[in-house]
């Protein structure tokens, strides 16, 4: 079965068609704002293979704790929680409608980045608030990230050989870490909204809200809310959230954004190892993850306590999936390319089977 993965990031739409778990061809599109231009999707499926049929990343999910085939009540279904992820699910639907159009006919299957984070116990997953809020709109500590971080909690279990207690570290222009004990996962940073938790390019992470109730009486809902998503993070610190340009700079604006980032990502790898009363492995994914080896030292020299250490050789010669762990580290560290494609593709089969559909049926 050759599927479409539909992957609407924060300013791409990323195609492609996978056999198992091979990419056999691809393409990116500019997407932002949630736009998605007809002609230039059309133009890029034509020049694809034709699938048997597409799964789309879709950041909410909601309550729903495995992935689904689409039809309308779905869809309808998720449109009602796009105020709970602003940057995104307006881009994954808007990306579904699209390719929906485009493919008629084809079955497709919404893949939820939520519903790996269904397996939180009660006492992670639950909001300390009055328990009818907690009814009524069905407050929890949702999660986010989660095809990203299946798969690296996966290949991190198959590089050491077996279960393990394993921190996976999504780092990207939104980013989240995971706790994945023996491939369960336990606790993870981001809750309600992907707006929770590590410190992000454009994105505040965990702030006291009492202050964010202290800014709206001032400011208004809606000035804080766009400044919290949009104008806070390493953009708020730095006037950039690239990691890249941030690390090639001495300013104090860069230094200071980069300690506060650090200082969030190490406290909370800590809060992730106390979840599973220990650490076997810190896996590194994302475009940070896997491309800024400053960051991943930078971590590693902190949190030595957990018996993290990297080899300064190997952390930067990494490319692609490598252990750059130091000798006697009794936590190992890993650097796992990002497969979220690869996840959709196997949900995609999940669903529907490997029965043989004609391509386009």
């Amino acid at each position: 079965m050759l599927v479409l993965a539909v992957n609407a990031g924060s300013s791409s739409l990323k195609l492609s068609v996978l056999d198992g778990d091979q990419v056999v061809a691809a393409r990116e599109l500019p997407a932002p704002r949630a736009v998605v231009e007809t002609r230039e999707l059309e133009d890029a499926l034509d020049g694809l293979p034709a699938a048997h049929a597409v799964g789309h990343r879709i950041v909410h999910g909601g309550a729903r704790v495995a992935p689904a085939l689409v039809d309308a009540a779905l869809v309808a279904e998720l449109e009602a929680l796009v105020d709970l992820a602003p940057l995104h699910q307006p881009k994954s639907l808007a990306a579904l409608r699209a390719v929906s159009g485009a493919l008629p006919g084809v079955p497709a299957v919404a893949c939820f980045d939520t519903a790996f984070h269904a397996t939180l116990p009660p006492a992670a997953a639950t909001i300390p608030v009055p328990a009818g809020w907690r009814e009524r709109f069905g407050l929890r500590r949702y999660g986010f990230h989660g095809l990203s971080h299946a798969w690296a909690a996966r290949r991190a279990s198959a590089l050491l050989g077996r279960p393990a207690r394993v921190v996976t570290c999504h780092l990207g222009a939104g980013a989240s870490l995971a706790a994945v004990h023996d491939g369960v996962c336990v606790d993870t940073t981001m809750s309600f909204t992907p707006l929770d938790g590590l410190v992000m390019a454009t994105r505040s992470g965990s702030v006291d809200p009492g202050l964010v109730l202290w800014l709206a009486e001032r400011l208004g809902d809606d000035e804080v809310a766009d400044g919290l998503e949009h104008r806070s993070g390493l953009t708020a610190l730095a006037g950039t959230g690239d990691m890249r340009e941030l690390l090639a700079r001495d300013d104090p604006d860069a230094l200071l954004a980069l300690e506060v980032y650090l200082h969030a990502l190490v406290a909370h790898v800590a809060a992730m190892a106390a979840a599973m009363d220990g650490l076997d492995a810190l896996v590194f994914t994302g475009g940070v993850g896997e491309r800024a080896p400053a960051i991943r030292a930078r971590a590693a020299a902190r949190l030595r306590f957990l018996g993290v250490a990297v080899d300064d050789e190997r952390n930067a010669a990494a490319a692609g999936e490598a252990d750059v762990s130091a000798p006697g580290a009794t936590a190992r560290t890993l650097v796992v390319p990002s497969r979220e494609d690869a996840v959709i593709a196997r949900h995609v089969r999940d669903v529907l089977g490997e029965a043989a559909l004609s391509p386009g049926a």
